[in-house]
Protein backbone atom coordinates (compact mmCIF):
# COMPACT_ATOMS: atom_id res chain seq x y z
CA UNK A 1 0.00 0.00 0.00
CA UNK A 2 2.67 2.48 0.67
CA UNK A 3 4.91 1.75 -2.26
CA UNK A 4 1.72 2.20 -4.49
CA UNK A 5 1.08 5.59 -2.74
CA UNK A 6 4.41 6.99 -3.29
CA UNK A 7 4.68 5.47 -7.05
CA UNK A 8 1.25 7.81 -7.28
CA UNK A 9 3.25 10.70 -5.69
CA UNK A 10 6.04 10.20 -8.31
CA UNK A 11 4.07 10.25 -11.01
CA UNK A 12 2.10 13.65 -9.82
CA UNK A 13 5.63 14.90 -9.50
CA UNK A 14 6.92 14.56 -13.05
CA UNK A 15 3.55 15.26 -14.66
CA UNK A 16 3.58 18.78 -12.83
CA UNK A 17 7.75 19.03 -13.54
CA UNK A 18 7.12 18.06 -17.40
CA UNK A 19 3.82 20.65 -17.44
CA UNK A 20 5.98 23.61 -15.23
CA UNK A 21 8.19 23.23 -17.68
CA UNK A 22 5.80 23.77 -20.68
CA UNK A 23 4.27 26.82 -18.96
CA UNK A 24 7.50 28.43 -19.10
CA UNK A 25 8.70 27.82 -22.62
CA UNK A 26 5.29 28.50 -24.12
CA UNK A 27 5.79 32.03 -21.69
CA UNK A 28 8.99 32.72 -22.98
CA UNK A 29 8.20 31.89 -26.79
CA UNK A 30 4.99 34.14 -26.35
CA UNK A 31 7.54 37.04 -24.38
CA UNK A 32 9.89 37.05 -27.46
CA UNK A 33 6.76 37.17 -29.90
CA UNK A 34 7.21 40.76 -31.70
CA UNK A 35 3.96 42.95 -30.47
CA UNK A 36 2.12 45.74 -32.40
CA UNK A 37 3.34 48.39 -29.63
CA UNK A 38 7.01 46.88 -29.89
CA UNK A 39 6.64 48.03 -33.68
CA UNK A 40 6.02 51.51 -32.98
CA UNK A 41 9.12 51.67 -30.13
CA UNK A 42 12.55 53.62 -31.28
CA UNK A 43 14.18 49.64 -31.01
CA UNK A 44 13.13 48.91 -34.62
CA UNK A 45 15.42 51.64 -36.31
CA UNK A 46 18.40 50.23 -37.45
CA UNK A 47 21.93 51.17 -35.53
CA UNK A 48 22.97 54.26 -35.98
CA UNK A 49 20.10 55.87 -37.81
CA UNK A 50 18.48 57.88 -34.98
CA UNK A 51 21.91 59.61 -34.96
CA UNK A 52 22.10 60.24 -38.80
CA UNK A 53 18.47 61.81 -38.87
CA UNK A 54 19.20 64.16 -36.01
CA UNK A 55 21.83 65.78 -37.74
CA UNK A 56 20.00 66.57 -41.15
CA UNK A 57 18.85 69.51 -41.95
CA UNK A 58 15.69 67.98 -44.00
CA UNK A 59 12.65 67.03 -42.04
CA UNK A 60 12.55 63.57 -41.00
CA UNK A 61 9.54 61.09 -40.24
CA UNK A 62 10.04 57.04 -40.17
CA UNK A 63 6.91 55.13 -40.68
CA UNK A 64 6.22 51.96 -40.11
CA UNK A 65 3.70 49.04 -41.47
CA UNK A 66 0.91 50.57 -39.96
CA UNK A 67 1.74 54.17 -41.38
CA UNK A 68 2.43 55.12 -37.64
CA UNK A 69 5.21 57.33 -37.25
CA UNK A 70 7.94 55.85 -35.21
CA UNK A 71 10.41 58.95 -35.16
CA UNK A 72 10.33 62.01 -36.37
CA UNK A 73 12.74 65.05 -36.24
CA UNK A 74 11.74 68.62 -34.44
CA UNK A 75 11.81 70.49 -38.09
CA UNK A 76 8.73 68.21 -39.10
CA UNK A 77 6.52 68.78 -36.63
CA UNK A 78 7.12 72.82 -36.55
CA UNK A 79 6.37 72.25 -39.92
CA UNK A 80 3.15 70.72 -39.07
CA UNK A 81 4.20 67.22 -40.90
CA UNK A 82 3.23 65.30 -37.79
CA UNK A 83 0.42 65.06 -35.24
CA UNK A 84 -0.55 62.96 -32.89
CA UNK A 85 1.52 60.41 -34.15
CA UNK A 86 0.47 60.36 -37.53
CA UNK A 87 1.76 62.24 -40.65
CA UNK A 88 -0.77 64.72 -41.68
CA UNK A 89 -0.22 65.06 -45.31
CA UNK A 90 -2.15 63.10 -47.55
CA UNK A 91 0.10 62.69 -50.38
CA UNK A 92 2.85 61.99 -48.71
CA UNK A 93 1.61 59.02 -46.85
CA UNK A 94 0.38 57.93 -50.02
CA UNK A 95 4.18 58.07 -51.60
CA UNK A 96 5.42 55.85 -48.22
CA UNK A 97 2.63 53.32 -48.83
CA UNK A 98 3.82 53.14 -52.56
CA UNK A 99 7.02 52.96 -51.36
CA UNK A 100 6.49 50.47 -48.78
CA UNK A 101 5.08 47.76 -51.77
CA UNK A 102 7.51 48.24 -54.49
CA UNK A 103 10.69 49.37 -52.83
CA UNK A 104 11.19 52.19 -55.33
CA UNK A 105 12.32 55.69 -54.02
CA UNK A 106 9.59 58.84 -54.98
CA UNK A 107 10.19 62.56 -54.93
CA UNK A 108 7.45 65.36 -55.48
CA UNK A 109 7.55 68.82 -54.57
CA UNK A 110 4.39 70.00 -52.85
CA UNK A 111 2.65 73.62 -52.14
CA UNK A 112 1.22 72.97 -47.95
CA UNK A 113 -0.84 75.50 -46.23
CA UNK A 114 0.64 77.33 -43.48
CA UNK A 115 -1.00 75.98 -40.26
CA UNK A 116 -1.94 78.30 -37.38
CA UNK A 117 -0.15 81.19 -39.03
CA UNK A 118 -3.25 83.31 -40.49
CA UNK A 119 -1.21 83.37 -43.76
CA UNK A 120 -2.21 83.02 -47.10
CA UNK A 121 0.71 81.91 -49.02
CA UNK A 122 2.06 78.75 -48.98
CA UNK A 123 4.22 76.34 -47.76
CA UNK A 124 6.81 75.11 -51.03
CA UNK A 125 8.60 71.73 -49.79
CA UNK A 126 10.25 68.78 -51.85
CA UNK A 127 9.16 65.51 -50.13
CA UNK A 128 11.26 62.48 -50.25
CA UNK A 129 10.41 58.44 -49.14
CA UNK A 130 12.81 55.46 -49.59
CA UNK A 131 12.20 52.39 -47.55
CA UNK A 132 14.40 51.97 -44.68
CA UNK A 133 14.86 48.02 -44.01
CA UNK A 134 12.10 45.57 -44.22
CA UNK A 135 9.59 46.95 -42.55
CA UNK A 136 10.08 50.92 -42.51
CA UNK A 137 10.02 53.60 -44.32
CA UNK A 138 12.00 57.04 -44.29
CA UNK A 139 10.31 60.17 -45.52
CA UNK A 140 12.64 63.44 -45.92
CA UNK A 141 11.04 66.53 -46.83
CA UNK A 142 12.94 70.07 -47.57
CA UNK A 143 11.87 73.31 -47.34
CA UNK A 144 11.89 74.82 -50.48
CA UNK A 145 9.80 78.62 -49.73
CA UNK A 146 13.03 80.79 -49.23
CA UNK A 147 14.23 79.82 -52.13
CA UNK A 148 11.21 79.86 -54.02
CA UNK A 149 11.06 83.78 -52.59
CA UNK A 150 14.75 84.20 -53.69
CA UNK A 151 13.87 82.95 -57.36
CA UNK A 152 10.62 85.01 -57.41
CA UNK A 153 12.47 88.42 -56.43
CA UNK A 154 15.60 87.51 -58.92
CA UNK A 155 13.06 86.92 -62.14
CA UNK A 156 11.06 90.29 -60.86
CA UNK A 157 14.41 91.96 -60.74
CA UNK A 158 15.22 91.18 -64.13
CA UNK A 159 11.97 92.14 -65.73
CA UNK A 160 11.88 95.39 -63.64
CA UNK A 161 15.50 96.28 -65.43
CA UNK A 162 14.28 95.00 -68.97
CA UNK A 163 11.36 97.45 -68.79
CA UNK A 164 13.14 100.25 -66.99
CA UNK A 165 15.54 100.04 -69.69
CA UNK A 166 13.30 99.75 -72.53
CA UNK A 167 11.59 102.75 -71.51
CA UNK A 168 13.87 105.35 -72.15
CA UNK A 169 15.63 103.44 -75.13
CA UNK A 170 12.37 103.14 -76.65
CA UNK A 171 12.05 107.18 -76.10
CA UNK A 172 15.14 107.60 -77.41
CA UNK A 173 14.25 105.59 -80.84
CA UNK A 174 11.48 107.26 -81.18
CA UNK A 175 12.70 110.76 -80.74
CA UNK A 176 15.63 110.22 -83.06
CA UNK A 177 13.18 109.18 -86.15
CA UNK A 178 11.48 112.67 -85.08
CA UNK A 179 14.14 114.69 -85.11
CA UNK A 180 15.06 113.11 -88.69
CA UNK A 181 11.96 113.90 -89.62
CA UNK A 182 11.59 117.32 -88.76
CA UNK A 183 14.75 118.71 -90.14
CA UNK A 184 13.51 121.10 -92.10
CA UNK A 185 11.91 122.71 -88.87
CA UNK A 186 14.40 124.13 -86.21
CA UNK A 187 12.21 124.63 -83.30
CA UNK A 188 10.78 121.22 -83.72
CA UNK A 189 14.57 119.83 -83.93
CA UNK A 190 15.29 121.95 -80.30
CA UNK A 191 12.39 120.73 -78.90
CA UNK A 192 13.10 116.83 -79.62
CA UNK A 193 16.70 117.20 -79.15
CA UNK A 194 15.84 118.52 -75.03
CA UNK A 195 13.52 115.47 -74.75
CA UNK A 196 15.99 113.45 -75.69
CA UNK A 197 18.27 115.08 -72.68
CA UNK A 198 15.73 114.05 -70.52
CA UNK A 199 15.42 110.45 -71.52
CA UNK A 200 19.43 109.99 -71.85
CA UNK A 201 19.82 111.46 -68.38
CA UNK A 202 17.36 109.13 -67.37
CA UNK A 203 18.86 106.37 -68.68
CA UNK A 204 22.25 107.53 -66.70
CA UNK A 205 20.73 107.56 -63.67
CA UNK A 206 19.18 104.46 -63.54
CA UNK A 207 22.57 102.75 -65.26
CA UNK A 208 23.80 104.14 -62.39
CA UNK A 209 22.34 103.15 -59.64
CA UNK A 210 22.18 99.77 -60.61
CA UNK A 211 26.12 99.68 -60.48
CA UNK A 212 25.72 101.21 -57.25
CA UNK A 213 23.39 98.68 -56.35
CA UNK A 214 25.50 95.84 -56.96
CA UNK A 215 28.89 97.27 -55.63
CA UNK A 216 26.95 97.67 -52.04
CA UNK A 217 25.86 94.06 -52.27
CA UNK A 218 29.34 92.57 -53.37
CA UNK A 219 32.03 94.88 -51.96
CA UNK A 220 32.97 95.13 -48.26
CA UNK A 221 32.58 98.38 -47.10
CA UNK A 222 34.86 97.72 -43.71
CA UNK A 223 37.70 96.79 -45.91
CA UNK A 224 38.10 100.81 -47.32
CA UNK A 225 36.78 102.32 -43.80
CA UNK A 226 37.59 105.68 -41.99
CA UNK A 227 36.24 107.81 -39.19
CA UNK A 228 33.33 109.87 -41.35
CA UNK A 229 31.81 113.09 -39.79
CA UNK A 230 28.50 113.05 -39.68
CA UNK A 231 28.05 117.04 -40.30
CA UNK A 232 30.14 116.45 -43.68
CA UNK A 233 27.51 114.19 -44.73
CA UNK A 234 24.79 116.04 -44.10
CA UNK A 235 26.63 119.17 -46.05
CA UNK A 236 27.02 116.86 -49.21
CA UNK A 237 23.61 115.71 -48.96
CA UNK A 238 22.19 119.48 -49.01
CA UNK A 239 24.82 120.16 -51.57
CA UNK A 240 23.55 117.15 -54.17
CA UNK A 241 19.36 118.20 -53.75
CA UNK A 242 19.77 122.42 -53.16
CA UNK A 243 19.15 123.41 -57.19
CA UNK A 244 16.13 120.74 -56.47
CA UNK A 245 14.82 122.47 -53.85
CA UNK A 246 15.45 125.95 -54.83
CA UNK A 247 13.44 125.40 -57.73
CA UNK A 248 10.55 123.93 -55.10
CA UNK A 249 11.01 126.65 -52.47
CA UNK A 250 11.44 124.11 -50.55
CA UNK A 251 13.94 124.54 -46.96
CA UNK A 252 16.80 122.47 -45.95
CA UNK A 253 17.46 122.86 -42.83
CA UNK A 254 20.13 121.01 -40.44
CA UNK A 255 20.95 120.24 -36.90
CA UNK A 256 21.45 117.76 -33.95
CA UNK A 257 24.19 117.26 -32.05
CA UNK A 258 27.65 118.41 -33.51
CA UNK A 259 31.34 116.07 -34.01
CA UNK A 260 29.57 112.76 -34.28
CA UNK A 261 31.83 110.57 -36.31
CA UNK A 262 30.55 107.00 -37.88
CA UNK A 263 32.81 104.56 -39.15
CA UNK A 264 32.12 103.11 -42.59
CA UNK A 265 32.72 104.05 -46.90
CA UNK A 266 32.37 107.62 -47.52
CA UNK A 267 31.05 107.24 -50.97
CA UNK A 268 28.38 104.29 -49.87
CA UNK A 269 27.26 106.72 -46.95
CA UNK A 270 27.30 109.46 -48.46
CA UNK A 271 24.96 108.19 -51.35
CA UNK A 272 22.93 106.61 -48.94
CA UNK A 273 22.66 109.60 -46.61
CA UNK A 274 21.73 111.46 -50.29
CA UNK A 275 19.28 109.64 -51.43
CA UNK A 276 17.00 109.56 -48.33
CA UNK A 277 17.42 113.81 -48.39
CA UNK A 278 16.43 113.36 -52.40
CA UNK A 279 13.48 111.33 -52.19
CA UNK A 280 12.25 114.01 -49.20
CA UNK A 281 12.81 116.83 -51.63
CA UNK A 282 11.09 115.38 -54.77
CA UNK A 283 8.53 113.72 -52.40
CA UNK A 284 7.57 116.94 -50.56
CA UNK A 285 5.14 119.48 -51.91
CA UNK A 286 6.74 123.01 -52.97
CA UNK A 287 7.21 125.67 -49.60
CA UNK A 288 7.52 123.39 -47.17
CA UNK A 289 10.70 122.38 -44.83
CA UNK A 290 12.93 119.30 -44.87
CA UNK A 291 15.25 118.33 -41.64
CA UNK A 292 17.95 116.22 -41.16
CA UNK A 293 19.73 115.78 -37.89
CA UNK A 294 22.01 113.92 -36.01
CA UNK A 295 21.96 112.05 -32.48
CA UNK A 296 23.91 109.48 -30.36
CA UNK A 297 21.90 106.89 -29.15
CA UNK A 298 22.84 104.01 -26.83
CA UNK A 299 22.44 100.02 -27.48
CA UNK A 300 23.76 96.89 -26.00
CA UNK A 301 26.61 96.47 -28.22
CA UNK A 302 27.95 100.26 -27.98
CA UNK A 303 27.03 103.42 -28.92
CA UNK A 304 24.93 104.52 -32.78
CA UNK A 305 24.76 107.23 -34.31
CA UNK A 306 21.36 108.28 -35.73
CA UNK A 307 20.91 110.32 -38.91
CA UNK A 308 17.53 111.56 -39.50
CA UNK A 309 15.58 112.73 -42.55
CA UNK A 310 12.02 114.59 -42.19
CA UNK A 311 9.90 115.99 -44.61
CA UNK A 312 6.65 117.36 -44.70
CA UNK A 313 5.09 115.45 -47.87
CA UNK A 314 2.81 113.27 -49.11
CA UNK A 315 3.27 110.28 -46.29
CA UNK A 316 3.00 106.71 -47.20
CA UNK A 317 0.29 104.20 -46.13
CA UNK A 318 1.00 101.25 -43.73
CA UNK A 319 0.53 98.73 -47.30
CA UNK A 320 3.57 100.58 -48.57
CA UNK A 321 5.73 100.61 -46.11
CA UNK A 322 6.27 97.62 -46.24
CA UNK A 323 7.54 97.40 -49.59
CA UNK A 324 8.98 100.79 -49.99
CA UNK A 325 12.22 99.28 -49.51
CA UNK A 326 12.03 97.03 -52.89
CA UNK A 327 14.04 97.36 -55.56
CA UNK A 328 11.62 99.24 -57.98
CA UNK A 329 8.76 99.98 -56.12
CA UNK A 330 7.42 103.18 -56.10
CA UNK A 331 4.78 104.93 -54.06
CA UNK A 332 4.19 107.38 -56.40
CA UNK A 333 5.04 106.48 -60.36
CA UNK A 334 3.51 109.12 -61.88
CA UNK A 335 5.74 111.01 -59.39
CA UNK A 336 8.73 109.15 -59.82
CA UNK A 337 8.15 109.18 -63.95
CA UNK A 338 8.54 112.98 -63.61
CA UNK A 339 11.30 113.42 -61.01
CA UNK A 340 13.52 110.53 -63.18
CA UNK A 341 13.21 108.02 -60.23
CA UNK A 342 14.11 104.63 -60.84
CA UNK A 343 12.80 102.92 -57.51
CA UNK A 344 16.40 101.78 -56.55
CA UNK A 345 17.41 104.67 -53.93
CA UNK A 346 15.63 102.92 -50.52
CA UNK A 347 17.33 99.88 -51.94
CA UNK A 348 20.52 100.83 -51.85
CA UNK A 349 20.12 102.74 -48.53
CA UNK A 350 19.40 99.63 -47.04
CA UNK A 351 21.99 97.32 -48.25
CA UNK A 352 24.57 100.69 -47.40
CA UNK A 353 22.84 100.45 -43.55
CA UNK A 354 22.71 96.49 -43.52
CA UNK A 355 26.83 96.25 -44.81
CA UNK A 356 28.12 99.01 -41.99
CA UNK A 357 25.58 96.92 -39.18
CA UNK A 358 23.27 98.90 -38.74
CA UNK A 359 19.20 99.56 -40.02
CA UNK A 360 17.10 102.17 -41.64
CA UNK A 361 13.65 102.58 -40.40
CA UNK A 362 11.03 104.84 -41.41
CA UNK A 363 7.99 106.41 -39.53
CA UNK A 364 5.49 108.06 -41.87
CA UNK A 365 1.76 109.06 -42.07
CA UNK A 366 -0.29 109.62 -44.66
CA UNK A 367 -0.85 114.01 -45.12
CA UNK A 368 1.80 114.54 -42.45
CA UNK A 369 5.19 113.71 -43.86
CA UNK A 370 7.63 110.92 -43.33
CA UNK A 371 10.92 110.29 -40.89
CA UNK A 372 13.35 108.24 -42.64
CA UNK A 373 15.94 107.07 -39.60
CA UNK A 374 19.54 105.57 -40.70
CA UNK A 375 21.17 104.30 -37.77
CA UNK A 376 24.75 103.50 -37.57
CA UNK A 377 27.35 102.47 -35.07
CA UNK A 378 29.75 105.42 -34.04
CA UNK A 379 32.75 105.55 -35.17
CA UNK A 380 34.97 103.85 -31.84
CA UNK A 381 33.06 101.08 -31.42
CA UNK A 382 32.79 100.34 -34.88
CA UNK A 383 36.47 100.53 -35.64
CA UNK A 384 37.04 98.04 -32.49
CA UNK A 385 34.52 95.47 -34.24
CA UNK A 386 36.11 95.66 -37.27
CA UNK A 387 39.75 95.63 -36.20
CA UNK A 388 38.32 92.41 -34.14
CA UNK A 389 37.32 90.61 -36.84
CA UNK A 390 39.75 90.96 -39.42
CA UNK A 391 42.43 89.81 -36.36
CA UNK A 392 40.08 86.90 -36.54
CA UNK A 393 39.88 86.63 -40.43
CA UNK A 394 43.76 86.96 -40.31
CA UNK A 395 44.08 83.78 -37.37
CA UNK A 396 42.74 81.36 -39.60
CA UNK A 397 45.96 80.61 -41.33
CA UNK A 398 47.65 80.04 -37.65
CA UNK A 399 45.26 78.12 -35.89
CA UNK A 400 41.73 76.25 -36.51
CA UNK A 401 39.01 77.60 -33.56
CA UNK A 402 35.13 77.79 -33.38
CA UNK A 403 33.83 79.15 -36.69
CA UNK A 404 31.63 81.10 -34.29
CA UNK A 405 34.42 83.03 -33.60
CA UNK A 406 34.53 84.34 -37.38
CA UNK A 407 30.92 85.63 -37.61
CA UNK A 408 31.24 89.24 -38.53
CA UNK A 409 28.12 91.09 -36.91
CA UNK A 410 28.76 94.16 -39.23
CA UNK A 411 27.38 92.15 -41.76
CA UNK A 412 24.27 90.98 -40.86
CA UNK A 413 21.07 92.52 -42.28
CA UNK A 414 18.90 94.41 -39.59
CA UNK A 415 16.67 95.93 -41.63
CA UNK A 416 13.28 96.45 -40.29
CA UNK A 417 10.58 98.61 -42.66
CA UNK A 418 7.54 98.46 -39.79
CA UNK A 419 9.19 99.46 -37.05
CA UNK A 420 6.80 101.93 -35.72
CA UNK A 421 8.76 105.36 -34.17
CA UNK A 422 7.68 107.83 -32.28
CA UNK A 423 6.43 111.33 -34.46
CA UNK A 424 9.45 113.09 -35.06
CA UNK A 425 9.62 116.93 -34.36
CA UNK A 426 9.91 119.22 -36.92
CA UNK A 427 13.69 120.48 -37.06
CA UNK A 428 13.96 124.73 -36.85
Amino acid sequence: MNAAVAAAAAIAGVCTGVIAMLAFRWSERDQNRPTRSSLHSEAVLPPGVDTVLSVLRSSAVVLDEADSVVKASSAAYALGLVRGGRLTVEPMLQMARDTRRDGEIRQVELDLPRRGTGRGDALAVSARVAPLGSRLVLLLVEDLTEARRIEAVRRDFVANVSHELKTPVGALSLLSEAVSDAAEDPEAVLRFAGRMQNEATRLTSLVQELIDLSRVQNDDPLEDSEPIGVEGLVDEAIDRCSQTAGNKQITLASGGTAGLHVWGNRGQLAAALGNLVENAVNYSPARTRVGIAGRRIAAPGGEMIEIAVTDQGIGISSMDKERIFERFYRVDPARSRATGGTGLGLAIVKHVAASHGGEVTVWSAEGQGSTFTLRLPEAGSARERAEAARRSRNSLSGALQDPADFEDEDGEETFTSDQHLSAPEVLP
